[in-house]
C-alpha cells in the first residue's frame, strides 16, 4: 500500500512521480493528484522528498536528526479522505515501539507522530493594482467581509494572480497577519521579487538567494486547483472600514457614512490608533505621515486623540531617524513603545468613562467588544493606517477623504491627496538599540514566593478517574459571540499571566449569559444565588463538582490565548459544548484535558435552560464516535442527544491523563 521514499525509488520515478497506490484513487477523483501514464504528480510528495534530502544533507554535515526522522526509516504511510477532509499520517518509523537505540524510535516519538488534518485550500485571485487610497489592508478587510470570521476555518488561504506582484512584501504580511480573523490555518503568498527586496533590505540577502533557488516550490503549480476561489480586482477595490465589534462586518468607504447614520453609531471619532504588530511597516508609517503632513501644511492637527505604536525597535528607530516620528508628534500623536499596547488592551484610557458610548478606529486586526479599552460601549472599527489618520484629522467617523474636504486654519476648504510612501527606507533600516539580555551564567535555582500575586507554580491537573461525568451543572450558557477576549480578557489582567489562580478571576467575565442577557452574572444551581462566573465556578470546585459551559458558533475565535483554555480547566471545567469552535481554541482545550464538543444537532442548544445539568458517557469516548449526553433541565425533564468531537487517540490520552503535560510526563517516566 505504501512506497518507501528510497533513493532507488526517486531515481526510478523522479522527484515528482511515484507509482499510483490503491488508496490514491479517491484522491485522484477529488483532483488532489493528477494521473499521468500510471503515475501521479503531487507537490506534497515532492516537498516530502526535498525534506528528506535536506535532513540527509544536515546529517552528513554533522547536524543532529530528530528522533523518528531517520531518512532511511521514514515513509509516507497513507493518504486518504475522511468525511471530505484530507488527512495525512505524517510519518512512520521502523523499529519496535519503546526502543530508543540509534536508528530506532522511542515510545514517546511514536506517540508524538500526530495525525494531521490536511486543510482545504481557498484561493484568492488578485488582478489589477492598488491605487489611490486603497491599500493591502483593504484586501484582507474585503476577504473578511466575504468569508466571515469562520469562513477560513480548516483552510489555507493562498493568494495568487498578477495582482500579487504589485504589492509590497510588508503589504502581503499585513494580509497574512489578519488571516487569523477569518479562522484560516495559515495564509500564504508566492515568493517573488518584492519579498527578495525586503530580505535584502533587512540584511538577509543569503536567505533571499536561497529562497530564489527554490522558487519552484515556493510558487503555485501551473493549473493548481482550489476548493474555493475568490476574485478581487485591485483596480476597483475601495478602502474598507470593518466593524464595530467584529472584524468581518465590512463597509466600503463610499457607503460607510450612510451606514453610520443609519445604525446610530457615534459619529464623533474619539481616538485613532495605528501600528502594533500589523500595519506598522515603514511603508505604512510613511503613507500615514504623508497624510499628516498635508494636514499640518494647512495649519491643522488631529482633531481626535491619535496614537502610533511602532511594530518593532527597528521601525521605531528608522521612522525616528527619517523624521516620520517628528511629523506624528507635530500632528498631535502620542508615539507609544513598540509593544502590543492598546491592540491587546494595554491602554489606560482616560478620555472616556466605562459604559460611555464612543467610537474609535484602529489599524489593528481585532475589534471585539471591550478588547482595546475594557469599555463594552466603545464602537471599535478597523481600517488601513492612512484611513485612520485621515479620519482622525477630521475627528469624524463619517468623513470620506476621497470626496469630502477639511477646512484649513485660513478658513479655506482643502481636499487630501492620496497617501504616498516608500516601500523601503532609502537609507536602509536602522536596527535601533540592542535590548537583548542573555541568560545569566550559573544562575541560581528559581524560587517562587508563595505570597506572590503574579507568579505561581503550576500544579498538575486532576486525572480522569475512569468514570462517566454525571450531572455537571451548566456554569454558563453563552449567547452570541464568545472570543478568547470574552473568555480571558487581556489589558490589566496580563500582569497575572504567571499566576493561574489570579488570572482565572477573569474567566468568561465578558460572555453574555443567554438566560439573563447580563455579563459576569450566573446562578449557582445548588444555592439559587447569582454571582460572578469565576466565583460560582470556584463554589462548584470547592464542592468537588465538575461543570460544563455552553456556547454558540465559532467559540474561542480571536487571539490564540492559552489562558482561555487553562482557566476553565483550573476552575473545575470538564467540557465546553457549542455549535462550532475556532480551530486553535479547540486544540488548546484538548491540550488542557478539556473536552471540546459540538452539538450534532445545533438546536440542542435551545433545550438547555437555567439550572440544567449535563452527563457525559466518557467511558465510551473513542475516535470518530459521537459522545452521548443526557440533559436534565431545571424541571427535572431529561433528554439525550449526541455530541461530536474531533479527538484522535493521542488527544484522548491527554484527556485521560488530565492534560497533554501530564501525558508527556507519563511517557518520560516510561509509561505506555
Amino acid at each position: 500500500m505504501s512506497a518507501p521514499l528510497s533513493k532507488e525509488l526517486r531515481k526510478k520515478h523522479g522527484v515528482r512521480s511515484l507509482p499510483v497506490r490503491k488508496d490514491d484513487e479517491v484522491l485522484i477523483k477529488r483532483g488532489f493528484y493528477k494521473k499521468r501514464e500510471g503515475k501521479i504528480t503531487s507537490v506534497y510528495r515532492k516537498k516530502w522528498v526535498i525534506h528528506i534530502e535536506r535532513i540527509q544533507r544536515e546529517k552528513a554535515n554533522g547536524a543532529s536528526v530528530p528522533v523518528g526522522l531517520n531518512p532511511s526509516k521514514v515513509e509516507i504511510t497513507k493518504l486518504y479522505l475522511d468525511n471530505d477532509r484530507r488527512k495525512l499520517i505524517k510519518r512512520r518509523a521502523a523499529g519496535r515501539a519503546g526502543e530508543s537505540n540509534k536508528g530506532k524510535i522511542s515510545q514517546q516519538a511514536v506517540e508524538a507522530a500526530q495525525l494531521l488534518k490536511c486543510p482545504k485550500v481557498i484561493g484568492v485571485k488578485l488582478t489589477g493594482a492598488l491605487s489611490g487610497w486603497a491599500s493591502p489592508k483593504d484586501v484582507i478587510l474585503k476577504v473578511a467581509s466575504i468569508l466571515t470570521v469562520k469562513g477560513g476555518t480548516g483552510a489555507i488561504v493562498e493568494y495568487f494572480g498578477p495582482g500579487v506582484d504589485t504589492m509590497s512584501c510588508t503589504g502581503m504580511a499585513t494580509i497574512c497577519n489578519m488571516g487569523a480573523e477569518i479562522g484560516a490555518t495559515t495564509s500564504i503568498f508566492p515568493f517573488n521579487k518584492r519579498m527578495a527586496a525586503y530580505l535584502e533590505s533587512t540584511g538577509r540577502s543569503k536567505i533571499a538567494d536561497l529562497a530564489a533557488s527554490y522558487s519552484g516550490i515556493l510558487t503555485p503549480d501551473a493549473g493548481a486547483e482550489y476548493d474555493q476561489i475568490i476574485e478581487i480586482d485591485l483596480n476597483t477595490l475601495e478602502p474598507h472600514i470593518n466593524g464595530p465589534f467584529t472584524p468581518d462586518l465590512g463597509h466600503p468607504l463610499s457607503q460607510f457614512a450612510k451606514t453610520v447614520k443609519k445604525e446610530g453609531w457615534p459619529a464623533e471619532l474619539s481616538v485613532g490608533l495605528i501600528g502594533s504588530c500589523t500595519n506598522s511597516s515603514y511603508e505604512d508609517m510613511a503613507r500615514s505621515a504623508s497624510v499628516a503632513k498635508q494636514v499640518l501644511a494647512h495649519g491643522l492637527k488631529s482633531k481626535s486623540l491619535f496614537t502610533v505604536t511602532p511594530g518593532s525597535e527597528q521601525i521605531r528607530a528608522t521612522i525616528e531617524r527619517d523624521g516620520l516620528s517628528a511629523v506624528f508628534n507635530s500632528f498631535g500623536a502620542n508615539v507609544l513603545a513598540n509593544a502590543c499596547g492598546p491592540c491587546i488592551g494595554q491602554w489606560d484610557r482616560k478620555d472616556k468613562k466605562k459604559g460611555e458610548a464612543n467610537s474609535i478606529i484602529t489599524s489593528y486586526n481585532r475589534n471585539f467588544t471591550a478588547r482595546n479599552d475594557s469599555n463594552p460601549a466603545t464602537h471599535a472599527f478597523v481600517a488601513s493606517p492612512e484611513i485612520v489618520t485621515a479620519l482622525s484629522a477630521a475627528g469624524r467617523l463619517d468623513f470620506n477623504p476621497i470626496t469630502d474636504t477639511l477646512t484649513g486654519s485660513d478658513g479655506k476648504p482643502f481636499k487630501l491627496s492620496p497617501p504616498q510612501g516608500d516601500e523601503l527606507p532609502a537609507k536602509g533600516f536602522d536596527a535601533g538599540e540592542d535590548t537583548y539580555q542573555g541568560p545569566v551564567a550559573n544562575a541560581p535555582a528559581v524560587k517562587v514566593d508563595v505570597k506572590s500575586d503574579r507568579l505561581q507554580l503550576l500544579e498538575p491537573f486532576r486525572r480522569w478517574d475512569g468514570q462517566n461525568l454525571d450531572f455537571m451543572p451548566v456554569l454558563i450558557k453563552v449567547r452570541g459571540k464568545c472570543t478568547t477576549d470574552h473568555i480571558s480578557m487581556a489589558g490589566p489582567w496580563l500582569k497575572y499571566r504567571g499566576h493561574l489562580d489570579n488570572i482565572s478571576n477573569n474567566m468568561l467575565i465578558g460572555a453574555v449569559n443567554a438566560f439573563t442577557g447580563k455579563v459576569n452574572s450566573v446562578k449557582n444551581i445548588f444555592t439559587g444565588v447569582y454571582g460572578s462566573v469565576p466565583d460560582v465556578a470556584r463554589q462548584y470546585k470547592a464542592k468537588g463538582q465538575d461543570w460544563v459551559a455552553v456556547g454558540e458558533e465559532n467559540y474561542g475565535e480571536g487571539s490564540s490565548r492559552e489562558h482561555a483554555a487553562l482557566e476553565p480547566r483550573h476552575l473545575g471545567g470538564r467540557a465546553i459544548i457549542c455549535k462550532s469552535f475556532a480551530r486553535i481554541h479547540e486544540t488548546n482545550l484538548k491540550k488542557q484535558g478539556m473536552l471540546p464538543l459540538t452539538f450534532a444537532t445545533p438546536s440542542s442548544y435551545d433545550l438547555i435552560d437555567e439550572g440544567s445539568s449535563i452527563s457525559l458517557a466518557v467511558k465510551d469516548l473513542a475516535v470518530g464516535k459521537p459522545l452521548k449526553a443526557v440533559l436534565k433541565t431545571s424541571t427535572g425533564a431529561t433528554s439525550t442527544f449526541d455530541l461530536i468531537h474531533t479527538m484522535n487517540e493521542q488527544q484522548i490520552s491527554w484527556f485521560k491523563a488530565g492534560s497533554a503535560l501530564n501525558r508527556m510526563k507519563d511517557l518520560a517516566a516510561g509509561a505506555k
